[in-house]
């Protein structure tokens, strides 16, 4: 890509963007680079064959020829040694935990479905097997589900039990006689439910279950289970087709049940928990919960996926709309002749320039994400760095997901009656990635995860520690830019008076403030709540609970707080890493109306906390407006060009030159019929005081 001039706007100077010496414009080659991150590469290969018409979803098609379409297209994956990355060098993979993931993130560009589909098969099914298996699991089972002779099911959620893995109802328990294990499911809330490749595809099951032997429940562990053959289920296995879903019907998702199916004793995936013959459980993890955890987290890259698809199509979905603002055309405002652009429109600018914003900043957490979860998965796997990930698991893919419906819904909005048809993809993004704010964990549950880390972690810091201790601590995080080790920002800045009105909006518009306004609501969220919650361990387990739930939207209110600082500061951090000086600029404008938003969204809490005065926050809202927008509306298809996305990629008409075919098309009709003094009159206007008739 060469480098694309922007049109000239003046430029202050301001406390975060020195004034320049030359207009600003964005090196979309650079930038494009920056974003495409340490796996650039993988993302381009991945984009390619996303590209191609056979992998490239056919709206339209009946949920049956949708499902054997994605199942051929997974054999084209296959073919194309696009799913071995994660697996080792001895399997015919690459050992490349992030390159993968980065690679398949990229597949929701040709059908969300497909993404999915895959990431059954290989990054659940299969990476159960690599990840809580031993060597025998590998060498038996791993072939086929690589070659993908073996389709399967990760038969975890329960009807009963979606979020609450810990409490399945689904039993193995341990015959020595036979040196079996006996899989049952007692009741109808414990069939395993929403899984993929269940209803039709699957021949086994990675399935979990409470561990029972010698009478005692050792916990949640998986299996392997065979569930069908070339004529159907296996004895003792039945199941249903969950049927047309909202979205992803490319994808066979169904039910499964289990009454009596026996499996050998070698089919315990053994990595965290084994059963000898006679029966006896041992376990290199004593806790039962922590033991369960750690199984768990070997499995966190489904939601390290979920965050980086979620971006990809806000991405898209941005591209589109952003394209579409910019050539067409509605009401002669400020001519008499020629319509505006309706990205022109400060409401316009509203509705989508922010949500850019916000698409950056869960593009530059995500790479942080993935950096840290190739780190793990390649070695760096002591229990304190899983329990990070699963914290940062937690904490982004919630705001991201919930983002990318946002995204999705304005752009559709955004394009007006074009953007509901399907042949322009927003509707059916829309319908597709629904489903993702409740898979591979409710959002709502994984905040509250986040949030008893943050109890946690502020708790050993602070819980014993006088007012010198804490100044103390204080005085040395000013000005602390990092995440520091656990993923989760220390908890900084003391209380200071945001409030003075004599300070302009200008004092808080620069790095330092942004940060320590971002970063105080989070500590002072924690806070409170931990001095709310310090009687708890001293109540009857019932009275604790009630306190807990009590607080529970104040709990996952500062865990998303906490999500968004840190999604604040891998922009940040991003912008440190560009060269060329128009660039920077301009992202910096960019990172500060993603900060700027997010204190004018949580206004009411700065102001009734005194962070800010009133004066302040509307100060904030007529910067935004004001500046912040005109300037970046001039550099708004270049900061989407920087997504690198195809017309292949794209395969929206309205973003491809359909509209400004029709725009082009009516400005030339008139303009003849102007020129050429055919244009008709227009009827007088009424004389003064003379109402128009009533219709």
């Amino acid at each position: 890509m060469s480098k694309l001039t922007d049109h000239s706007i003046e430029v202050p100077a301001t406390a975060s963007s020195p004034a320049p010496t030359v207009v600003p414009a964005v090196d979309v080659a650079e930038l494009g680079d920056l974003l495409m991150g340490r796996w650039a590469s993988v993302r381009r290969e991945a984009r390619a064959l996303a590209a191609r018409p056979d992998i490239k979803r056919i709206s339209g098609l009946a949920m049956a020829d949708h499902r054997e379409r994605v199942m051929g297209q997974l054999k084209i994956l296959v073919d194309e040694k696009a799913v071995h990355r994660a697996f080792p060098k001895s399997m015919g993979g690459n050992d490349d935990a992030g390159g993968n993931i980065a690679g398949f993130e990229e597949l929701v560009l040709a059908d969300p479905s497909l993404q999915i589909k895959s990431g059954v098969q290989w990054g659940l099914f299969g990476a159960a097997v690599l990840h809580l298996g031993t060597e025998y699991h590998h060498s038996t089972f791993l072939p086929g589900i690589l070659s993908l002779d073996v389709p399967g099911a990760f038969a975890m959620t329960e009807t009963g039990h979606g979020s609450d893995v810990a409490a399945v109802g689904t039993t193995a328990s341990y015959d020595a006689a036979s040196q079996e294990f006996v899989i049952d499911t007692p009741f109808r809330a414990a069939w395993k439910d929403y899984l993929g490749n269940a209803a039709v595809h699957g021949l086994a099951a990675v399935v979990f279950a409470q561990l029972i032997t010698q009478g005692v429940n050792h916990g949640v562990h998986a299996f392997y289970v065979p569930i069908r053959d070339e004529n159907g289920f296996l004895p003792g296995v039945g199941g249903e087709d969950d049927g047309l879903k909202g979205g992803l019907n490319g994808i066979d998702n169904g039910r499964l049940h289990f009454s009596g199916v026996r499996v050998p004793r070698v089919n315990l995936l053994n990595r965290y928990g084994d059963v000898a013959e006679d029966g006896t459980y041992t376990s290199s993890i004593a806790s039962q919960g922590r033991r369960f955890f750690t199984m768990l987290g070997t499995l966190v890259q489904g939601r390290v996926s979920l965050d980086g698809a979620a971006t990809v199509a806000s991405k898209l979905a941005m591209t589109i709309a952003i394209t579409y603002g910019a050539q067409r055309r509605q009401f002669t405002a400020g001519s008499d002749t020629e319509e505006e652009v309706i990205l022109d429109y400060q409401r316009h600018q509203r509705r989508l320039l922010p949500r850019l914003a916000t698409t950056y900043a869960m593009s530059f957490a995500h790479e942080v994400f993935l950096e840290k979860f190739d780190g793990v998965f390649s070695g760096a796997d002591s229990d304190a760095d899983r329990q990070d990930l699963e914290t940062l698991a937690a904490a982004l893919k919630p705001l991201s997901t919930w983002a990318a419906l946002d995204i999705l819904q304005e752009a559709r909005e955004a394009c007006g009656g074009s953007g509901f048809l399907v042949e322009n993809r927003l509707t059916e993004l829309r319908a597709d990635l629904d489903v993702y704010v409740t898979f591979e964990g409710d959002n709502n549950v994984l905040l509250q995860l986040v949030a008893k880390r943050l109890l946690t972690d502020y708790s050993r810091k602070f819980a014993s520690a006088d007012a010198g201790a804490m100044a103390q601590y204080v005085a040395e995080q000013v000005n602390e830019a990092a995440i520091n080790r656990s993923g989760l920002r220390r908890l900084a800045q003391s209380v200071v008076d945001f409030g003075s009105t004599a300070r302009s909006v200008g004092s808080i518009r620069d790095t330092d403030s942004q940060r320590q306004l971002l970063t105080d609501r989070v500590q002072s969220m924690v806070a409170e709540i931990a001095g709310k919650l310090r009687s708890a361990s001293k109540l009857p387990k019932r009275e604790a609970a009630q306190l807990f739930n009590s607080h529970q939207n104040a709990l996952i209110e500062a865990a998303r707080a906490h999500g968004e600082l840190l999604q604040w500061e891998a922009f940040t951090q991003g912008i440190e890493k560009i060269d060329d000086e128009g660039t920077k600029i301009v992202l910096t404008w960019l990172r500060d109306l993603f900060g700027l938003g997010l204190l004018e969204k949580h206004a009411a809490w700065y102001l009734i906390h005194g962070r800010i005065s009133a004066q302040r926050a509307l100060g904030i809202t007529s910067y935004i407006d004001d500046r912040l927008l005109p300037r970046l509306r001039m550099h708004a298809l270049s900061l989407v060009a920087a997504f690198e996305l195809t017309p292949e990629h794209i395969g929206a008409p309205i973003a491809l030159g359909a509209e400004k075919q029709r725009q082009d098309e009516a400005m030339a009709y008139y303009l003849h019929q102007r020129e050429s003094g055919t244009a008709p009159v227009a009827e007088a206007p009424a004389p003064r005081g003379e109402k128009a008739p009533a219709h």
